[in-house]
C-alpha cells in the first residue's frame, strides 16, 4: 500500500492473512468522520475496497492494473463512536481474470456487522514481453 497508495497507506493495517481473505483495519481518525461524529460512508466503502485489493494481489502478486470493476454495499447500522473498523473480506472466486469477494464490516468490539459489501476486481491478462 506504501507503494502504490501511500496518501492512504497510514490508514490501513492488516491484522490477519486467512485461508481464503483477510481482515483489514481502518485506523478511525477525525479525517473518516462525517457530521454526527460517525464514520463516512465513503471511508468505510474504500475500506472495503482496499480489503478487496489486498486480498487479491496477497495470491496474485504485484500486478498493478488489477482494478475494481463492481462493488456493492450494503449500510446496516451506525458505527460505534470512536472505534476503528475492521473488514473480514473472503475471496469466493480467485481466477485468471475476475476475483469475487464478500465483505462484512464491524466496529472493533462489536459482533453486529455495520455494513456489507460484494466486489468484483478485473485481473488484466499476461502480457508478453515486448521483443527488442
Amino acid at each position: 500500500m506504501a507503494d502504490v497508495f501511500p496518501q492512504v497507506a497510514e490508514d490501513f493495517a492488516v491484522d490477519a492473512l486467512t485461508g481464503d481473505g483477510l481482515r483489514l483495519r481502518l485506523k478511525v481518525a477525525e479525517k473518516h468522520l462525517r457530521p454526527g461524529g460517525t464514520v463516512s460512508g465513503p471511508s468505510i466503502f474504500a475500506l472495503a475496497d482496499c480489503a478487496m485489493y489486498l486480498a487479491v494481489l496477497s495470491r496474485i502478486g504485484p500486478v498493478p492494473l488489477a482494478v475494481t470493476t463492481n462493488c456493492s454495499i450494503d449500510f446496516l447500522r451506525k458505527p460505534t463512536a470512536g472505534r476503528d473498523l475492521l473488514c473480514e473480506l473472503r475471496l469466493l472466486k480467485l481466477g485468471r481474470r475476475l476475483a469475487v469477494g464478500d465483505a462484512l464490516i464491524f466496529s472493533d468490539g462489536t459482533a453486529a456487522p455495520v455494513a456489507r459489501a460484494t466486489a468484483t476486481y478485473s485481473i488484466p491478462p499476461d502480457r508478453p514481453s515486448p521483443t527488442c
